[in-house]
């Protein structure tokens, strides 16, 4: 059976690898006793999915996974095993067993994120708010895509203007009286999963070659709010 699992990755936690994710639920699983089915041959592992993982240096209040468990245990008895296993970042917060055969990574479409800055070539609010809409109008936004496939490095052009659900600002602050920084959070809904992926940090680097605004990279934080799953034209929860 089919356990569907949302849980977060935040503090000091965003740094660990997706690897040490998965190494750091499967002990979890044993010491929390879970009835977690695991696969054969030589070295099994537990049958787990985790969903689009996140890049090192990322938070997020919302990840999921897909478990297959040999018995059936509650909810709430599941999510007090784990979180009482589990360090301080991450937090199981939910759980439902699901019938749908489909993995929720297959299900994944889209990522909410928030994204805090510092630029020091902007006014005020209201000019972000018309370069962003200036940029949207455009009927491409081309990023170079750059692979590394046996030793050899191609680069190509790719089409994100698909990828961008929106953008909206939400706080645009002035960061004292003495520098011209300030201090920008932007919301946005950009492509993730299967059939199309758009790194947040490739979206700010595509912001900045159009609207060349003085993005200070080192000061950026980026927060994933939702992971979200699209079906016949809308946008709904995984859950």
């Amino acid at each position: 059976m089919m356990l569907r699992v949302k849980f977060t990755k935040e503090n000091y936690l965003k740094y660990i690898s997706h690897l040490d994710l998965m190494r750091l639920f499967q002990r979890t699983f044993r010491r929390g006793n879970i009835p977690i089915k695991y696969s054969e041959g030589f070295n099994p592992q537990p049958k787990l999915s985790i969903a689009n993982p996140l890049a090192l240096g990322i938070e997020s209040v919302e990840e999921y996974m897909d478990i297959d468990l040999y018995e059936k245990i509650s909810i709430a008895e599941f999510i007090k095993r784990m979180n009482e296993e589990l360090p301080d970042g991450i937090r199981i917060v939910n759980a439902k067993y699901v019938q749908d055969k489909r993995s929720v990574s297959s299900l994944i479409g889209w990522s909410y994120y928030k994204i805090k800055f510092e630029a020091n070539k902007l006014n005020n609010k209201e000019e972000l708010v018309t370069i962003i809409e200036n940029w949207l109008k455009k009927d491409e936004i081309i990023i170079k895509k750059i692979k590394r496939k046996r030793g050899k490095i191609t680069e190509k052009d790719q089409n994100i203007k698909s990828f961008i659900g929106n953008i909206v600002i939400e706080d645009f602050y002035n960061k004292d009286v003495i520098h011209s920084e300030q201090i920008i959070t932007i919301n946005c809904l950009l492509k993730s999963g299967d059939h199309g992926n758009l790194k947040p940090i490739d979206f700010i680097k595509a912001m900045e070659d159009y609207m060349k605004i003085g993005i200070n990279f080192d000061t950026i934080d980026i927060k994933r709010l939702q992971l979200l799953a699209e079906e016949k034209g809308r946008i709904i929860s995984p859950m």
